[in-house]
């Protein structure tokens, strides 16, 4: 493989000029870049990014943990962090927390020896039930900044990127309750998450603004994915009046539509189901799941947006919260 000094020697320019204008600097003419650029192509030249981190301090790489790489969100989330981090000029490494503390903890002290410049990261299920913080705290003395999305610690002061899961969940109550919706059930599968939390106090605060609608709404609580099913079969089977069903995970409605739709009822007529999910699901549903959809991609892309801000500012910056917006999509569950 040919170096940077043979590189310049074959171009017969100083090895500064060729560095120079491989990072398209403004200094060298936009000929001379091309003529570098097409030279190092053609001579199959690749930068030596170990010496390019010492010499920057930087590696261009983040770090990237998720709890779960089979939830279809996360995956999307993903996606949107490794076509960003490309665009920018970043790579990733990604790690799985499979939802246990010991592994987020051990991922962020094994890449923060020097193998990333920051880490984005949704916090694993274990250590927001047990608020376990310090790991971060941790990284962030190091001076080694955090991006925290969908599950984030309100007490760790670092930029986060959300959704607002209160008002997608109060807007998708407030329309079953504007079709006339009375007996409004609540799926939740994630109630100790905090994505759970607020999506459970929005359709509550929806019902609370409405009273005049004499709309009520019970919140199911299912502790485990493999419970789902038999719940919600007993859900119906205890509650022949069920209008409604606001389901705040990314297959509870899918479940729900499927035992309904088993039992003859007529959706949307007798009960309309909206649901939290992405587009995945919507070829395997009949009638076509009305959703909350997150939007999980732009969540990635400003995410690596928001960290390589702070990772290249030369001046100390304020830490933000975005939210990224949420749409309501009405399909065939709803009137």
């Amino acid at each position: 493989m040919i170096t940077l000094k043979e590189l310049a020697e074959k171009l017969n320019v100083s090895i500064s000029t060729v560095s120079k204008a491989l990072n398209g600097s403004s200094e060298i003419g936009e000929a001379t870049i091309a003529r570098v650029k097409e030279a190092a192509k053609l001579h199959n030249y690749k930068p030596n990014r170990v010496a390019l981190s010492l010499k920057n301090s930087k590696t261009k790489t983040i770090g990237v943990i998720i709890p779960d790489i089979l939830n279809h969100f996360f995956a999307k989330v993903l996606y949107g962090i490794e076509k960003e981090s490309a665009k920018q000029g970043y790579s990733i490494i990604t790690c799985l927390s499979n939802e246990l503390y010991k592994k987020e903890a051990h991922s962020l002290e094994l890449l923060a020896n020097g193998s990333v410049d920051g880490f984005i990261m949704s916090i694993s299920e274990e250590t927001q039930i047990n608020q376990v913080t310090n790991h971060f705290k941790e990284i962030l003395n190091q001076k080694i900044p955090i991006l925290m999305f969908d599950r984030v610690a309100e007490t760790i002061e670092c930029d986060k990127v959300i959704i607002d899961d209160f008002q997608a969940a109060y807007k998708a109550t407030t329309h079953l309750i504007n079709e006339g919706r009375k007996n409004i059930i609540l799926i939740n599968n994630i109630d100790e998450l905090s994505p759970g939390k607020l999506r459970a106090k929005g359709c509550f605060k929806a019902i609370e603004d409405a009273k005049h609608k004499d709309s009520c709404l019970t919140e199911i609580k299912i502790a485990k994915i493999k419970d789902l099913e038999p719940e919600i079969e007993a859900l119906f089977n205890q509650n022949k009046a069920i209008d409604g069903i606001v389901a705040i995970d990314n297959i509870s409605g899918v479940i729900a539509l499927n035992i309904a739709n088993k039992r003859g009822v007529n959706i949307p007529k007798d009960l309309s189901i909206i649901g939290f999910s992405d587009d995945n699901v919507l070829p395997f549903t009949n009638p076509k799941l009305s959703t909350v959809t997150q939007h999980s991609d732009a969540i990635g892309e400003a995410s690596v947006q928001l960290l390589v801000k702070r990772l290249e500012s030369k001046e100390p910056l304020q830490t933000v919260t975005k939210t990224i917006d949420f749409s309501l999509n009405l399909r065939e569950t709803t009137l």
